[in-house]
């Protein structure tokens, strides 16, 4: 009853609940998919400031949701196809180079993620004006490097 009373003080804690939350088991797969969405988003934004690929891959790896990994592949995509100029394009590719190489993102998760993208590439296309000719450009950089297979390449959506 006492360690049942202190945990029920500690959970209630602004500050360190978080933490002890995560200990506890709530983390990972227990996390809602809105917080996790902004997690990788924020994870990418800071991959595309620092350039650091091994931090971009602990921190995927510590949201513990291998089964999720198929929205930092749409995410990051998505992210190609709004920006501008080519660091982004290249930052990208190599992020998913790397997470594919080191196994983190499995052929499953990675085809997951890019048939979301090539699913919602119409309405991105509203957008983003050049969608298309990035995304095709984007994914046969992405075959080349061995990131993805030829079925899902030959299977990009084309203007």
């Amino acid at each position: 009853r006492a360690a049942l009373d202190r945990a029920t003080v500690l959970l209630s804690m602004t500050k360190g609940g978080k933490r002890i939350d995560n200990v506890w088991g709530s983390g990972g797969g227990q996390q809602s998919v809105k917080h996790l969405v902004k997690e990788i988003d924020m994870l990418l934004k800071e991959y595309l400031l620092s350039g650091d690929v091994l931090e971009a891959e602990r921190c995927l790896q510590e949201l513990e949701v291998p089964h999720f990994h198929h929205e930092l592949v749409y995410e990051a995509v998505v992210m190609v196809l709004e920006s501008t100029g080519e660091k982004t394009f290249k930052m990208i590719l190599d992020l998913l180079k790397s997470l594919w190489g080191s196994s983190v993102i499995t052929v499953d998760q990675m085809k997951r993620g890019y048939e979301r993208v090539y699913c919602e590439i119409p309405d991105i296309n509203l957008d983003v004006p050049h969608s298309y000719s990035v995304l095709e450009r984007f994914v046969e950089e992405c075959f080349q490097a061995g990131i993805i297979s030829k079925p899902l390449r030959d299977l990009c959506p084309s203007r």
